[in-house]
C-alpha cells in the first residue's frame, strides 16, 4: 500500500522544505483563544486585520517618530551596534559586514579524533561518522576552559539529514518510500544525527581550530549513546519498552535544534521534532497512519506520532510504533550532556516536559532557582518555563538535580498586556485522573494536552526564547501561515503570517521565577514597504535590515540581541537569505534592525554564540543548498548530490554543500560590532 503524506507534494523539493510544510500542520485542536485573538482584543480588531498597530500602539512602541514611512537609510549614528551595514541578497557564498572574517571552523565530515578518518564523502560509513563531525548543524555553545577564554569547548546539535545532498547516486527518498534506503544508509544518517563535543582553541594568529587530541571530544549520537532518565516520569510503565523493561535506558537523542548551556557548564539538548522518525505498518485506504488499536492513540496524534519522515523503523525496532508502541514517551525530552567528562551519562530530565522543544535557554532568579525558557515550535503550540524547587550552588552534581526537581509552567497571553504562568502540576485544575492524568508523569509525558487543559495561549510557532538578567525575555514567533483572520488577537496580531513576530516579556519584579508579568509586541517582521505585510520597525531600520521569520537569538557581552532567521523553502518571498541582524531592544532606536551576515542559498542561520569577552561569534549554517533553490535565478530547479545549487563552503567540484560552523572575529581584533 503506498503512503501518502505532505512528503508527495509536487510543490516540495526536498526533506527540509517538507519539515517545513509538517510544521504547517497544527495538531493543537484547542484553537478558540489563540495569540491572535489576545492581540486583536488588546490592539483593536480593524487595526489588527488592516495589518497595523493603533496609533497609541505604535508611539508607544517605538515612539512618534515611527508614525512616519520607514527610510531607506544606513543606521542612526547613535545605534549601540557599530558596524556598516551588509546589503541584502540572495547567492552561493555567505557574506558578512565590513571589516569582519568569517572562518570555517568544522565542517559536515571533518574528523574529531586523532583516530577518525579523513572524509571520503563516495565511501560514507556510520563508522567514521561517529568520529567526524555531524550533518546540519544547529544550536552552539561555548565554555571557556581558561581565564583567557582562548581554549573552551564548543557543544554543537545536529537537527537532521538531507539525503539528496548527502549521499551519492540516491536522491530524495522521502517521497518514493524511500525505495533507496539501506540498512547502512540508515546508520550513516543516524550517525550524523545528535551532537558534537570538541575542544577548540584561538592561535596567536587570532584564529580558532579544533584541538584534535582533546580528550573532549565526542560524538553523541542516537545509533549509540546511551542516555538515562530522570524527574517524574523515569521509570514510569509509559516509558517501559521490550529492550528496556525499568524505564530508564535510551539509545540518543534526535532532532536537536536549538539548546542551551547551564550555569555550570552543561550542555543542553533539545528534541524537537522527534515525532517525524517513527514508523507504522499499519496504514488505514489512504495510505495514511491508522492509530485506532493503539492505546495512546489520543497522545500520539496530539504530537503528530508517526511522522513518517525517516525509514528507521523498517530496520531498527524501537522507531516503529507498532512494535515498540511506548518508544515515542522517550523523546522530546531536554537532554544534559556534561562536556567535561566523556563518561557521564547524558540525562534526559522529564521534570522539563515533553513537546517539541526548541531551546532550553537557562538564568537564574534573584533567590538562586534555576530558570529554563522553552518554546514549542509548532503552529498553535505554547511556550513554557520551568522553574527548580532547589536553588543554584557551587556543587555540579547538586545543580544537575535542580533539572529533577521543579515546576513547568505554560504561558497565558492576555488582551491587558499580562502573562501567565500557569503551573503543570498534577491535581491542579482539570490535570486530575478523571481526565485521564493519573500522576504527575502523566501531565509531563503529555504536556501537550496537559496544557490544552489549563488554556494556555497557542502561538505562532514559538522557537527560542533569550532571558536577560533583569526579568525581559525576548520570544521568537517564527510565522503561522494558517492563522485565520478570525483568529488574531493581541500577542499573535496578524492572520496567514508569513513573517513571525518578536515578543518582550518583562517578568514581574524582574524575577524570572515570577508566575506572571507584563508582554508586548518588539517587532513585526516583513517588509515594512508593503501594505498588506504589517510589518512594524523602527523608521530608522533600511531595507536591508527588515527580516523574516525570527528562530533563534542571542545576547552578546554587552546585552544586545542578535537574531538569526529561518524562512525555510519561503525566502523567495522576501528575496533575501537568511542572516543574522543585530536588533535595538531600548531607547529611540526600539526596533531598529541592521543585517551582519547571510547565508549562502538554501542555507538556516543557526546559533548564534558570543564568547564572554565578546570577541568571538559562532554561527552554524545548516542545509546550504537545499531550501528554496527553485527561487534562485539562474539555477530554478532542486539540489541534489550530483547537481547542487551551492557546493559550499568548499566550492571543490567533487564535493556537495556542507552544514558547518562558522567562526566571525574582527579584523585586527576586538568586540564584535563595538
Amino acid at each position: 500500500m503506498n503512503r501518502t503524506s505532505i512528503l508527495s507534494d509536487p510543490e516540495i523539493g526536498n526533506k527540509a522544505e517538507a519539515f517545513e510544510a509538517f510544521d504547517d500542520i497544527p495538531t493543537n485542536p484547542n484553537l478558540n483563544r489563540t495569540i491572535g485573538d489576545v492581540i486583536n482584543a488588546r490592539y483593536g480588531r480593524r487595526d489588527v486585520l488592516r495589518g497595523f498597530l493603533g496609533v497609541s500602539a505604535t508611539t508607544a512602541l517605538f515612539g512618534t517618530s515611527a508614525l512616519v514611512a520607514p527610510r531607506q537609510a544606513a543606521a542612526a549614528p547613535d545605534s549601540r551596534y557599530k558596524f556598516k551595514e551588509l546589503a541584502w541578497g540572495n547567492d552561493e557564498t555567505h557574506h558578512i559586514a565590513d571589516g569582519y572574517d568569517a572562518d570555517m571552523l568544522l565542517r559536515w565530515g571533518d574528523p574529531i579524533t586523532t583516530d577518525a578518518p579523513e572524509f571520503d564523502v563516495m565511501n560514507q560509513t556510520a563508522a567514521a561518522q561517529l568520529k567526524q563531525f555531524g550533518y546540519n548543524n544547529d544550536y552552539v555553545g561555548f565554555w571557556p576552559l581558561n581565564d583567557e577564554g582562548t581554549r573552551g569547548v564548543l557543544c554543537v546539535n545536529h537537527e537532521y539529514t538531507n539525503e539528496e545532498v548527502m549521499f551519492p547516486g540516491l536522491g530524495r527518498q522521502d517521497n518514493q518510500d524511500f525505495a533507496g534506503m539501506t540498512p547502512e544508509l540508515i546508520d550513516i544518517e543516524m550517525a550524523a544525527h545528535g551532537g558534537t563535543v570538541v575542544e577548540i582553541a584561538r592561535g596567536e594568529d587570532g584564529k580558532w581550530a579544533l584541538v584534535r587530541d582533546s580528550r573532549l571530544n565526542r560524538r553523541i549520537t542516537p545509533l549509540d549513546t546511551e542516555m538515562t532518565f530522570s524527574g517524574p516520569a523515569a521509570g514510569h510503565d509509559r516509558m517501559k519498552t521490550n529492550a528496556d523493561p525499568d524505564g530508564m535506558t535510551v539509545i540518543g537523542t534526535v532532532n536537536n535544534c536549538a539548546g542551551g548551556m547551564t550555569p555550570w557548564g552543561t550542555y543542553l539538548m533539545a528534541e524537537e521534532n522527534f515525532h517525524g522518525y517513527f514508523w507504522t505498518d499499519v496504514l488505514d485506504a489512504e495510505g495514511k497512519p491508522d492509530l485506532s488499536a493503539h492505546l495512546d492513540a489520543a497522545s500520539l496524534k496530539r504530537y503528530g506520532v508517526p511522522g513518517l519522515w525517516y525509514a528507521w523503523g523498517r530496520f531498527h525496532d524501537r522507531w516503529n510504533i507498532d512494535k515498540e508502541p511506548n518508544e515515542p514517551n522517550r523523546w522530546g525530552w531536554i537532554v544534559e550532556v556534561d562536556p567535561m567528562d566523556p563518561t557521564a551519562t547524558p540525562v534526559k530530565h522529564t521534570a522539563l516536559g515533553r513537546f517539541r522543544h526548541e531551546g532550553a535557554e537557562t538564568t537564574v532568579s534573584p533567590d538562586g532557582r534555576l530558570v529554563v525558557y522553552s518554546g514549542d515550535d509548532n503552529r498553535f503550540d505554547y511556550l513554557y518555563k520551568y522553574v527548580s524547587t532547589g536553588t543554584l550552588s557551587d556543587d555540579r552534581a547538586a545543580n544537575s538535580a535542580l533539572l529533577s526537581d521543579g515546576t513547568l509552567y505554560v504561558a497565558r497571553f492576555d488582551e491587558d498586556g499580562s502573562i501567565t504562568w500557569m503551573p503543570l502540576v498534577h491535581g491542579t485544575g482539570p490535570l486530575t485522573a478523571a481526565n485521564g492524568f493519573v500522576s504527575q508523569a502523566d501531565v509531563l509525558i503529555d504536556t501537550r494536552l496537559a496544557a490544552d487543559a489549563l488554556g494556555a495561549t497557542p502561538m505562532d510557532r514559538p522557537e527560542d526564547v533569550q532571558p536577560r538578567g533583569d526579568g525581559t525575555a525576548y520570544v521568537m514567533l517564527t510565522n503561522n501561515t494558517r492563522r485565520k483572520a478570525d483568529q488574531v488577537n493581541a500577542a499573535n496580531p496578524r492572520a496567514e503570517s508569513s513573517f513571525g513576530h518578536i515578543i518582550e516579556i518583562k517578568e514581574a519584579g524582574g524575577d524570572h521565577a515570577a508566575t506572571s508579568g507584563t508582554w508586548s509586541i518588539l517587532v513585526k517582521c516583513g517588509d515594512p514597504s508593503v501594505a498588506e505585510v504589517g510589518a512594524q520597525w523602527n523608521p530608522e531600520t533600511s531595507e536591508n535590515g527588515w527580516f523574516g521569520s525570527p528562530d533563534n537569538c542571542a545576547f552578546d557581552a554587552d546585552g544586545r540581541l542578535w537574531i538569526s532567521t529561518d524562512q525555510g523553502g519561503s525566502w523567495g518571498k522576501t528575496g533575501k537569505s537568511d542572516g543574522l541582524y543585530a536588533l535595538e531592544t531600548e531607547g529611540a532606536l526600539r526596533g531598529h534592525s541592521q543585517l551582519f551576515f547571510r547565508c549562502p542559498v538554501g542555507g538556516e542561520l543557526c546559533g548564534p554564540y558570543f564568547t564572554n569577552n565578546g570577541e568571538t561569534l559562532f554561527l552554524a549554517v545548516q542545509h546550504p543548498g537545499t531550501d528554496g533553490t527553485k527561487d534562485l535565478k539562474g539555477f530554478e530547479r532542486e539540489s541534489v548530490f550530483e547537481d547542487p545549487a551551492t557546493r559550499w563552503p568548499d566550492f571543490d567540484p567533487a564535493m556537495p554543500p556542507r552544514p558547518s560552523v562558522v567562526v566571525v572575529t574582527r579584523k585586527g581584533g576586538g568586540k564584535i560590532a563595538v
